[in-house]
């Protein structure tokens, strides 16, 4: 289907806005992966130090001293505007996700996660561009439900992050904000924020010249999607982790205090080199994470890079399978299974936005020789197997306000065993009903006659249709 977007709801377009002011590409450069490109680009010309050395006379040296002043203050500058830049959109993040209780934020980040996937196409020659795109953002809420979901089981092992909590009644998490507003807006600034950070940050490593060379080849001209050989691959994790943390330290850094009270200015210097550890430990961990810390940001970078794959051979039906690989993941000690079980919970095997086809029921709760469309709209389902959708047909034609459905295993034909019940339907009144259900002729020719899943990308282009979250 065609994933063109001529308009949107407020939310959907603020969607699109925030996956380009993070890893959008512009004339004016002004997304979190330019800034970075920037940086790791800029010119290595003769600095005022170098300069320095030079200086023959009293004279020259003065003014080279001042030409170094100058070109610290313009470092420190550019360090503190990316540093801003990183700041706000982490907040935004945050205020697109959660809301002022636990249900709400598991409904704005099903809304949230939803619209990205919907966004994404899933066939032609945009999906890898688009993917690697939109894949910071979904990879940032993901951690967000998982550490909260972490912390609820108190599965939360790292000192930090016990620390921000220890005066939080036991079993009190999902309340945290109403029992204790002051203790919670702590736990956003110094944990939350930072894990933010420490996700969208993750790969930003990748942007630097020397990661590129590994990506496209010495002459630019390979893929970046390809499969790289084990010895690329090698060199291209080394790489990205080095710059990775070299950016974050030095190209980011830490919030300057503003203020003249030293005692406050002590306290505000020390929350900031904790919080750019935490982050630090967070990338580190993710190398290596074994039960570590670092789970929480490697777990859900697997699942979002194979949800938003950037792999050339994407097959969006394959989706659901996610957990296999995750499963395997854990088998051999890569990621802690604690981790992937408590994102499992979350998930389920259906994510957020995909397109499932169920098998209709008349009002008796009677199999239907017909199957119909709907939307993976909600976290959290009960059983992994069954997600939570937003209907979008009714008796084979497309609608804008559905009904919420929990749909079953025996329906969703998804499954092969449930796609058996149909194969007593000939193929004529197949053909017929897919035809009601698609576009045009081009797209039933791709399908099945009994699909496993439909992309919704069409479906969701049209404004109306944008407010699978609404009563």
């Amino acid at each position: 289907m065609s994933s063109k977007f001529t308009n949107g709801t407020n939310f959907t377009i603020s969607v699109k806005n925030l996956s380009k002011q993070i890893y959008g590409k512009s004339a004016g450069k002004e997304s979190m992966l330019e800034r970075a490109i920037e940086y790791f680009n800029k010119p290595k010309s003769v600095t005022p130090q170098d300069k320095a050395i030079k200086a023959q006379s009293e004279k020259d040296s003065v003014q080279i001293q001042q030409e170094i002043e100058q070109y610290k203050d313009q470092l420190e500058f550019e360090r503190e505007q990316r540093y801003t830049h990183l700041e706000s959109i982490c907040r935004t993040i945050l205020e697109l996700s959660e809301g002022d209780t636990f249900k709400e934020d598991v409904r704005k980040s099903s809304q949230i996660l939803a619209t990205v996937q919907l966004l994404s196409p899933t066939e032609g020659s945009k999906i890898q561009q688009s993917n690697e795109l939109n894949k910071p953002l979904y990879k940032a809420i993901i951690c967000l439900r998982v550490l909260d979901r972490l912390c609820m089981d108190s599965r939360v092992g790292e000192l930090y992050v016990k620390e921000r909590l220890v005066d939080l009644p036991s079993g009190q998490y999902s309340n945290f904000a109403t029992v204790d507003p002051e203790g919670y807006k702590r736990f956003v600034d110094e944990v939350k924020i930072p894990l933010i950070k420490a996700a969208l940050l993750q790969d930003i490593g990748n942007t630097h010249p020397d990661a590129q060379r590994i990506l496209k080849g010495d002459y630019g001209t390979e893929s970046p999607f390809r499969i790289l050989n084990i010895e690329e691959r090698k060199r291209l994790l080394q790489v990205d982790y080095r710059e990775t943390v070299k950016y974050l330290i030095d190209g980011i850094g830490v919030a300057k205090y503003k203020g003249n009270y030293r005692k406050y200015r002590d306290e505000f210097n020390q929350t900031e080199k904790d919080k750019l550890r935490f982050i630090k430990a967070l990338l580190k961990g993710s190398v290596n994470p074994k039960k570590g810390i670092g789970n929480l940001l490697k777990v859900p970078q697997i699942y979002t890079s194979m949800i938003l794959s950037t792999k050339l051979n994407y097959n969006y039906t394959l989706i659901p399978y996610v957990y296999r690989v995750l499963e395997k993941n854990a088998e051999r000690g890569v990621c802690s299974r604690g981790v992937i079980n408590a994102m499992h919970k979350i998930t389920g095997d259906f994510p957020m936005g995909y397109g499932v086809v169920f098998i209709a029921e008349n009002l008796h709760g009677e199999l239907q020789q017909r199957y119909e469309y709907a939307i993976v709209n909600y976290l959290y389902p009960l059983e992994s197997e069954e997600p939570i959708c937003r209907t979008v047909t009714r008796n084979l034609s497309f609608i804008s306000h559905g009904q919420d459905l929990v749909i079953s295993k025996e329906r969703n034909l998804h499954f092969t065993e449930t796609s058996k019940k149909l194969n007593s339907i000939n193929k004529e009144r197949l053909n017929e009903i897919l035809q009601q259900l698609s576009s045009n002729y081009t797209e039933r020719k791709q399908l099945d006659l009994i699909p496993r899943c439909w992309t919704a990308n069409e479906y969701f282009s049209i404004k109306t249709h944008q407010k699978l979250w609404d009563k």
